[in-house]
């Protein structure tokens, strides 16, 4: 018991640079509060003390502001950072080496009893604040949920999760699409990254080939213009042929933030 409390107490040191002390993290983080009275409210719940399982359940809530269901499977290192308002729902796992932060639901969709309602977390992965993973599915190792996504589908190892239904950055080598440098340090907090949101890589598709095919037309016109021109030629270019582009790329570009 008092080794696995000193390694989550080392793994808060490790991955918040506020923490000073092993002193104050044991005193003063509701996070490993939590935790702790999440594994009594557990054992609790396994050997059939239901009640004296929610019941302290319920106090944790009060202290922490986390609420944990008893039934909930919490693996090691996981760490509750600030945390205030994170729910957790009876069938959800969260693997090994975990951070969740404030605002953060692990909630369920279906209201089977007896059924895989909520998320499985796999080892390492971030859900950053204001997060919503909501349904029975696997978010995979080292995957990366973005502030105030909602997550409603699986996510695969090493993926970061962004918008509203989240969209998927999948990981290209094998890493999470996180914003942290390659010199920086392996944990990187929130789900914010160097690679472009799906969508904006969709729109901007769409508008580099709307500008490429202005351009054509406008040169075709141009060019029948010119034989129109030559003797003998009768003037087959409509009144309303744009020769000229006037597509704003640039602008509707800047508008989707690429």
């Amino acid at each position: 018991m008092f080794s696995r409390l000193r390694s989550d107490i080392q793994c808060i040191l490790d991955r918040d640079p506020a923490a000073r002390s092993r002193w104050e993290v044991l005193t003063l983080y509701p996070g490993l509060h939590a935790v702790v009275l999440h594994r009594l409210a557990h054992w609790c719940w396994g050997h059939g003390l239901k009640w004296f399982g929610r019941f302290v359940s319920q106090v944790s809530r009060w202290l922490t502001g986390i609420e944990i269901h008893p039934g909930a499977i919490v693996g090691e290192r996981v760490f509750f950072d600030h945390a205030m308002g994170v729910v957790v729902g009876e069938t959800a796992e969260i693997g090994d080496g975990c951070t969740i932060y404030q605002g953060v639901t692990l909630g369920g969709t279906s209201l089977y009893k007896g059924a895989k309602r909520h998320p499985t977390l796999g080892r390492n992965v971030v859900v950053s604040a204001g997060a919503k993973v909501l349904g029975g599915f696997v978010v995979g190792d080292g995957a990366k949920i973005g502030s105030n996504a909602v997550v409603i589908k699986p996510v695969p190892a090493g993926a970061t999760a962004v918008g509203i239904p989240a969209r998927i950055i999948p990981s290209k080598t094998g890493e999470s699409a996180d914003l942290a440098s390659p010199a920086a340090p392996k944990f990187s907090a929130y789900g914010i990254t160097l690679e472009d949101d799906p969508l904006s890589q969709a729109m901007k598709g769409l508008i580099d080939n709307a500008s490429s095919q202005e351009h054509q037309i406008a040169l075709l016109w141009k060019a029948i213009e010119a034989l129109s021109a030559q003797p003998g030629k009768k003037d087959c270019v409509p009144g309303d042929a744009a020769r000229d582009e006037c597509f704003e790329a640039e602008k509707l570009t800047q508008l989707i933030g690429k």
